[in-house]
């Protein structure tokens, strides 16, 4: 077992990435800008990216700036110049790749969701927790100013006790029914549709600003049931869920409430999270990421209202390292946030959050949901991992 696998002479460490597409490119950026921008105590190497196809590979090693391409995942995995294996893939190759990677004695950052379901989720925590890697998921929405500085208020008591938390996160993507079937249209390759996709964000910053869930009652909706293949074949089967809207009990004592759709027409990129408490709430609009709206019960009755804050100041998380005050940061820039604290944690050997721990715990969460949608009722969260097993 090597717990401090990365180049020490060099301070460097080997990223072999798979999955070459959207979310291929955003780390790729992330990886490149992160060691520009921020004091890294070991710096990310762009070492070899796995795709299945070689035209789009090469042309994505060239442009992204990867050192060379891999079309075999087992190689890669295998290979010892790498140290770090990114997955970007469709979720069912998560559980393999991941379990496979941290056999090999590799450090994992894993795209959400962890996993198709909690049985995939728990082999993939088992399996890094036993073999001593650094191991990550991507919740980059954790990793922006306005959020950061949200949890910062909750934990100095700013709001009092969290009464309700309200997300709505809304893209329209799939309006039209002669958009092309894809992965994500099919449960054995995603798990879950826009719950499993969108759903994944809002549970895990619900997790990171409130708490632990302990109940959950939802609703799940395929509004397009057949969707046109490619190559003018027969329609493809939709098997996931276009919509999805659930409620939930917090083990604080809070309420929750939870709206995800594909089929909201005009919102393209939409997610919207509102926090209610005892002394006060808090308001973030991904679409406005650098500001957070902020109410006070204890400001002067005169004056009270949201107060927003444009959170691009020096002593906010992050911006010291970029720009100057009111120069605002956009969505790329919380995946370079999330690639500073992987390297951190690989170099000093040190927990990382979210780890496959949190994902392992969203899961529950998303697994909880769609049982309650069969059932008709509310499901509690159960679980055979809890804060010790961490």
């Amino acid at each position: 077992m090597n717990l401090t696998l990365f180049n020490k002479m060099e301070q460097t460490v080997n990223v072999g990435l798979i999955g070459t597409r959207f979310m291929g490119r955003a780390h790729s950026n992330a990886y490149l800008q992160a060691s520009r921008f921020f004091d890294l105590p070991i710096t990310p190497v762009l070492h070899t990216a796995c795709g299945r196809d070689p035209d789009r590979l090469s042309h994505f090693v060239r442009h992204q700036g990867w050192k060379r391409g891999q079309s075999s995942i087992e190689k890669l995995v295998e290979d010892e110049e790498v140290q770090l294996i990114d997955i970007c893939t469709p979720n069912n190759l998560h559980m393999p790749i991941a379990v496979a990677a941290a056999k090999a004695g590799k450090h994992v950052l894993c795209e959400k969701p962890l996993a198709r379901n909690v049985r995939e989720a728990e082999n993939m925590y088992r399996a890094a927790s036993e073999a001593g890697i650094t191991h990550m998921m991507v919740s980059n929405y954790r990793f922006l100013p306005a959020i950061k500085l949200a949890r910062k208020l909750i934990d100095e008591g700013k709001i009092g006790k969290i009464r309700h938390f309200d997300a709505t996160y809304y893209q329209d993507w799939l309006v039209d029914p002669a958009f092309p079937w894809g992965w994500r249209n099919d449960a054995e390759s995603s798990g879950s549709g826009a719950h499993g996709d969108m759903n994944a964000h809002t549970v895990d910053l619900a997790r990171y600003l409130v708490g632990e869930f302990e109940a959950v009652n939802g609703l799940q909706k395929t509004f397009i049931e057949h969707r046109p293949l490619s190559g003018g074949q027969r329609p493809g089967k939709v098997t996931t869920d276009d919509a999805t809207m659930f409620f939930s009990r917090f083990q604080n004592g809070a309420i929750g409430s939870f709206k995800v759709s594909r089929f909201a027409s005009g919102r393209k990129n939409f997610l919207r999270l509102e926090i209610y408490g005892s002394e006060g709430s808090l308001v973030f609009n991904l679409e406005r990421l650098n500001e957070l709206q902020y109410f006070s019960l204890q400001d002067d009755p005169q004056y009270q209202g949201y107060r927003n804050i444009l959170v691009t100041d020096s002593c906010h998380s992050y911006i010291s390292a970029w720009w100057p005050p009111g120069h605002t940061l956009g969505w790329e820039h919380a995946f370079v946030h999330q690639v500073k604290a992987l390297m951190e944690g690989i170099a000093g050997d040190s927990k990382v959050s979210p780890d496959f721990y949190d994902g392992l715990k969203c899961q529950e969460v998303l697994d909880a949901v769609i049982n309650s949608t069969q059932k008709g009722t509310w499901v509690e969260i159960k679980s055979a991992y809890n804060d010790a097993n961490a």
